[in-house]
């Protein structure tokens, strides 16, 4: 079980909004204020942001700090079905793609997806569903066939967090819709559904006729005063893209990845997958520490939905014994402040460095808990993202720099998915 660090201080946006999160239940000995942290969002649909401290997000986490919290997990989940039964795996984009891998690694699932808000060309979409309070609310479904999810396994739908309820249950009727199956089970960090909110998942499941667990970490309630959206919104914009007192280096690296072997769960990932991506990680873990001072702090940042792979870099060179931490790019405008006890201290935003993307992108502290520690940020994306937009002079990279944080980009070639298409349409899936 991941070790509880207990809170000591009152969060800023609770002393300062009256924004709390309160601990109800805990079969492992978690507790909610342990695990998210009060942050907020100037946005009208939804004012509150629940920003984890185990996730890897937005706040620069311990490895493996991040793959215990989903072993965690992933260990409910096995209680909640019982030893030894076979399962698919669904994580939500963007914010769970890399925990929901974690999940799934732990089940040894059949196989895991995360749906995609990046419609990747030539892919077939299986599903879609909506997220009603998120900026970016379409979900896809685009596995390589529409056979690898078509049996009666249970299913595992993973978030960081479950607020309503709402978007696992809307996914489950689209997917329900697609591939009937009998058992469902939603998997989170968190868990702050009111009794109404419970109340309807029930009534869900009755008129689908499935049966629907939930398991998480903790659950609990979120307290949210009158006029919190209000005030919020009405905070002047948040000053972002700091510049520092000098410009950082950069460095760029191609890593070499086999282009039949998926590099995370956006077409489908199978447990037959398993061995080849854990050679190609060892081999991009071994490229990377061979370039890097053993004696550096590294902050690897993945980019947005590419949160597994980056995610086991990490624990790759942390088991080394480096000090390293991980988080992710986003697609979440949050509201930044350099205020003790707020977890968004800094923010960055840029446009996004895939072609025929128009929102903005963010990412939030990149930054070591000891802000004088001069920390190597190593910045991993794939190929569809290695543009000239990541390398414009308003693009991530630059915006990074200008903060005075040396970077090394590491691009992952060869997941070609129609490669993985043809690998599984001439093999047994």
């Amino acid at each position: 079980m991941t070790e509880v660090v207990q809170s000591r201080d009152v969060p800023w946006a609770t002393a300062e909004f009256g924004l709390d999160l309160v601990h109800g239940d805990s079969s492992l000995g978690h507790a909610v204020p342990d695990l998210v942290i009060p942050g907020l969002r100037r946005n009208p649909r939804r004012a509150h942001l629940l920003v984890s401290t185990v996730l890897g997000k937005h706040v620069p986490t311990e490895p493996s700090v991040v793959i215990g919290a989903a072993d965690d997990l992933g260990d409910l989940v096995r209680t909640t079905l019982g030893e030894g039964v076979d399962v698919v795996v669904l994580g939500f984009a963007e914010t769970a793609t890399g925990l929901g891998h974690c999940v799934a690694a732990r089940l040894r699932a059949h196989c895991y997806l995360h749906s995609t808000r990046r419609d990747v060309p030539g892919a077939t979409t299986l599903a879609g569903f909506e997220e009603g309070h998120s900026h970016a609310t379409s979900h896809l479904m685009q596995p390589t066939s529409a056979e690898l999810f078509e049996n009666d396994l249970p299913l595992v739908l993973v978030d960081d967090e479950i607020s309503t309820g709402a978007t696992a249950i809307d996914a489950i009727r689209a997917l329900h819709g697609q591939c009937p199956r009998s058992r469902y089970v939603v998997a989170s960090l968190v868990d702050m559904r009111t009794e109404e909110h419970r109340a309807a998942s029930e009534a869900a499941a009755t008129e689908l006729g499935v049966r629907i667990d939930y398991v998480s970490l903790a659950s609990g309630s979120t307290v949210l005063p009158d006029g919190l959206t209000e005030r919020v919104t009405a905070l002047d914009a948040p000053d972002l893209n700091p510049i520092g007192h000098r410009r950082g280096t950069l460095s760029r690296m191609d890593l070499p990845w086999p282009a039949q072997v998926p590099d995370g769960g956006r077409h489908g990932f199978l447990d037959g997958d398993t061995a080849a991506f854990e050679s190609a990680v060892e081999a991009a873990v071994s490229i990377l520490g061979s370039s890097i001072d053993a004696s550096r702090a590294v902050i690897v940042i993945g980019h947005e939905e590419l949160m597994y792979l980056p995610l086991r870099i990490a624990a790759g060179l942390e088991s080394s014994g480096r000090a390293v931490r991980y988080q992710t790019t986003t697609r979440s405008p949050a509201y930044v402040v350099d205020v003790p006890g707020y977890p968004l201290r800094r923010g960055f935003t840029f446009p996004a460095p895939e072609l025929g993307e128009n929102e903005p992108r963010y990412v939030y502290n990149a930054q070591w808990p000891d802000a004088a520690v001069d920390a190597l940020a190593l910045l991993v994306v794939d190929e569809p993202a290695d543009t000239d937009r990541l390398t414009a002079m308003d693009g991530v990279i630059e915006v990074l720099r200008n903060s005075g944080t040396d970077v090394l980009v590491a691009t992952v070639r060869g997941a070609d998915p129609s490669a993985l298409r043809e690998s599984r349409a001439g093999g047994s899936s």
